[in-house]
């Protein structure tokens, strides 16, 4: 099977930078695509950042300019480095990636969310 697990969540003061990581684990044949979602209280999960089928990026207006995507293939591991943050950046931040495991059709996989909270 196939875990996400992802780190560097925390309290961060309006302005100022954060640093997230994802790291998958498991008997990973393919990752199709990678990519970060968030949810604030009482809203829908809404994405901030991918990796497409194509290999390229895409972000969400809100974030544009301010967030940036990467990641470390050999290693399985996402990055979102969150610059410039604001109060309405506050949400759990989910790491979400599509991915086949050996022998096995491809499938969503979520990790358990980081929580992100930015301060005024």
């Amino acid at each position: 099977q196939v875990q996400l697990a992802e780190s560097g969540g925390g309290l961060v003061q309006a302005g100022g930078s954060l640093r997230l990581s994802c790291a998958a684990s498991g008997s990973i044949a393919s990752i199709n695509t990678m990519g970060w979602y968030r949810q604030a209280p009482g809203k829908e999960r809404e994405l901030v950042a991918e990796f497409t089928r194509g290999g390229s990026t895409r972000y969400a207006d809100s974030v544009k300019g301010r967030f940036t995507i990467s990641r470390v293939n050999a290693k399985n591991t996402m990055y979102l480095q969150m610059d410039s943050v604001k109060p309405e950046d506050t949400a759990v931040y989910y790491c979400k990636a599509t991915i086949r495991i050996t022998f096995r059709p491809e499938l969503d996989y979520w990790g358990q969310g980081t929580q992100v909270t930015v301060s005024s």
